[in-house]
């Protein structure tokens, strides 16, 4: 069995630990939170061990340490836990945009003989996108189209009234790794699609809120030498914060299931 030592206790914290339930050969067995904050930890997470420092979370032994709390908690956490020899799961894929900050992660994983696992969140197609940037990959395309209250909190509302807008509107044009740093809470996907194929500079990205979105509408092309794909996925909102995809803690516990799977898909 894995144990899991958690980063956060938010929705996402939760959403893992429901999702989790049923599966004996991996648990969520700790769950890092700030200092003052363990009483609410506590009553989000019932039955998880709560501790209110680095040091006692990994002084625990997980076998992985999986990051459910923010950008914040990548910069803050991220370097000493893969220094110190731990493999860490990263939800917040758009922190990863800090160039400096990726450098610093991916030095300490060397450092660690460490990994950074990065799952698909609230898309899917990654696995495509990633096997034709092996045979040449040419131009990718994301766009995310969510209704106007997913974007509340955000850069936005500097943008448009959220509130009253009657037509879909576009709210960024550019490339992933300025979209990531832009909307952190919405942007994860934009980050994630560019490090499996163009990077950061190379990967179009376009947010958009629409009155009319039946949901968190994330859209993907792709061209290479191998082909061209489209995708389209339509997401539910995470019942624990409209701002996330249900999807994204799924694609929490699977990545963490498949620690301890025979066959991996």
């Amino acid at each position: 069995m894995s144990s899991v030592g958690l980063i956060g206790y938010g929705g996402i914290a939760r959403d893992v630990v429901a999702a989790l339930r049923g599966h004996s050969e991996v648990k969520v067995t700790t769950a890092l939170c700030r200092p003052g904050r363990a009483v609410q930890a506590r009553a989000a997470l019932p039955g998880i061990d709560i501790v209110e420092t680095r040091d006692a979370l990994l002084a625990r032994g997980p076998d992985v340490v999986a990051e459910v709390a923010g950008q914040q908690a990548v910069a803050e956490h991220g370097a000493e836990v893969l220094g110190r020899g731990f493999d860490l799961l990263v939800i917040s894929v758009g922190a990863l945009a800090d160039a400096v900050l990726f450098d610093r992660l991916k030095t300490a994983a060397q450092t660690g003989h460490s990994r950074m696992l990065l799952p698909a969140g609230a898309i899917g197609g990654l696995d495509a996108i990633a096997a034709m940037r092996v045979g040449g990959l040419a131009a990718v395309r994301y766009r995310s189209r969510k209704p106007p209250a997913a974007w509340r909190g955000s850069p936005a509302e500097k943008i448009a009234e959220l509130d009253r807008l009657s037509k879909r509107t576009v709210l960024y044009r550019g490339t992933a790794g300025e979209a990531a740093l832009l909307y952190p809470q919405n942007a994860n996907v934009a980050a994630a699609v560019a490090l499996a194929g163009l990077g950061f500079d190379a990967t179009e990205v376009e947010l958009v809120a629409d009155p009319e979105a039946p949901g968190n509408v994330h859209e993907i092309e792709a061209e290479g030498t191998a082909g061209r794909f489209a995708i389209q996925l339509q997401g539910r909102p995470s019942a624990s914060n409209p701002k996330t995809s249900a999807l994204a803690a799924l694609s929490v516990a699977r990545a963490l299931l498949n620690l301890e799977a025979t066959i991996v898909v």
